[in-house]
């Protein structure tokens, strides 16, 4: 997956997107065809916006400095999305220079960010599995995950695509 990079130093912002999300989003914003927004997965100018009830459950287990974390994203509906972004943000630095998993890319020090691919109405997106090493190797981690991007899509229930889990280094699993 090719990832495009923006930093900008005075700011201090970085972001980390999909090539195919700024795309997306240049198609939405731009005078293109309702149809090629909409292909991309974007919301057409003028256009309501879909109701979807992003949410996500799986489990994050901790040992000796690594991380596991298994998500399974789903959309309690009523509407599918074309795709959306974790977010998984951490209490502990990652260690550099780590593989993730395909559709997954750092966004800091602290954070990932993972596609979800297609979320249909009631039904679920693919299950992402990411086992990072982090740089220190501390007693405890807290992993928050929420939606960083939704394709403008309106989430009236945010109990469900938000949270936080604390993690032990004991290679326990804990369930979310």
């Amino acid at each position: 997956m090719e990832v495009v990079t923006v930093t900008v130093r005075r700011g201090v912002v970085r972001i980390v997107v999909p090539v195919g999300l700024v795309l997306g989003l240049v198609l939405a914003g731009a005078a293109a065809p309702a149809g090629a927004a909409q292909a991309a997965g974007a919301v057409a100018p003028g256009a309501g916006a879909p109701e979807a009830d992003v949410a996500y459950h799986g489990r994050v287990s901790l040992s000796g400095g690594r991380l596991a974390v298994w998500v399974v994203p789903e959309n309690e509906g009523p509407a599918a999305l074309a795709n959306t972004t974790l977010r998984l943000r951490l209490s502990a630095d990652l260690a550099p220079g780590q593989e993730l998993a395909q559709g997954c890319a750092r966004a800091g020090q602290r954070e990932v960010i993972c596609e979800t691919g297609t979320l249909p109405a009631h039904g679920q997106g693919r299950h992402i599995g990411l086992r990072l090493r982090l740089k220190e190797w501390p007693p405890e981690v807290v992993v928050r995950l929420d939606t960083w991007w939704n394709g403008g899509a309106t989430d009236r229930n945010h109990a469900n695509d938000e949270r936080a889990v604390l993690a032990l280094d004991t290679g326990d699993a804990y369930s979310f």
